[in-house]
């Protein structure tokens, strides 16, 4: 498991990114969204705001209702720490924190929806869904504010993610582009995927129905699951098959997309 660094240090992490490489053209934005506040929540409040505001719901209103849910629940800012740092560790493409905070789509659109799903909970639900609908458009992924998903997550490249409304996704668990946790269309109810802790979903997998993907499973690039995936297995194909992985370690944190297995 990638170790876990509180709110407060994370927050060090990007103050001092900033102040590292004062980029010029972009010191309007790191001056909202990181060098005139005085939290992590704060910041990420602006930030949030900053990606989702449009002509009829304005940045300032946003800002208030995501720092008022992040006031409320201390819980979102240390999964959205987490998920920072998950980002930067499985990517070599990001050389510090700053860069998946101001610019991934997966890591922003996460917490947008970490915000949208307190709120549906709370059964305030057109405004959970106004945001569902932001960040489909501004993040092209679709979360649907009832999923629920744990902390320490990662979503690369995020474009083409959908995940369903009785999705359940563990800790520590990374998706890639035009993944898919859907249902079958037969069912109603809870009627999507459970995905265990440190799952590695790989491009283009689709997982279908109220089924289990066990712990440190993995499922390879544009793969259909229609059953479920025992812990630590891999599970290839169309519809997918289950087989027995070589691989050590988690699978989420290394990233290994790779499939040496026995049959």
């Amino acid at each position: 498991m990638q170790e876990r660094l509180g709110v407060s240090a994370v927050w060090e992490m990007l103050e001092e990114s900033v102040s590292y490489d004062p980029e010029p053209s972009l010191v309007d934005l790191l001056r909202v969204v990181v060098g005139e506040c005085h939290s992590f929540e704060e910041s990420l409040a602006e930030l949030m705001a900053h990606k989702v505001a449009d002509e009829h719901v304005s940045r300032g209103r946003l800002a208030e209702l995501f720092m008022e849910v992040l006031a409320a629940d201390p819980t979102i800012a240390a999964s959205a720490a987490a998920d920072l740092l998950a980002s930067v560790a499985r990517n070599p493409a990001y050389p510090s924190v700053l860069v998946p905070y101001l610019f991934a789509k997966g890591f922003l659109g996460l917490q947008v929806h970490r915000v949208a799903h307190v709120l549906w909970c709370e059964g305030r639900r057109l405004v959970a869904m106004y945001l569902q609908s932001r960040v489909s458009e501004v993040f092209s992924m679709d979360i649907h504010p009832g999923a629920v998903i744990g902390s320490g997550v990662f979503i690369d490249h995020a474009t083409g993610v959908v995940i369903g409304e009785t999705t359940v996704v563990g800790d520590d668990v990374s998706i890639l582009q035009g993944v898919t946790l859907g249902g079958t269309g037969k069912q109603s109810g809870d009627r999507h995927p459970k995905i265990g802790s440190g799952v590695l979903l790989a491009a283009g997998a689709k997982v279908l129905g109220n089924v289990v993907v066990g712990e440190g499973a993995r499922v390879g690039a544009g793969s259909v699951v229609l059953g479920p995936v025992p812990a630590g297995s891999t599970a290839v194909g169309i519809p997918a098959r289950v087989v027995r992985s070589r691989s050590a370690g988690p699978p989420a944190e290394s990233m290994d997309q790779t499939f040496d297995y026995v049959i």
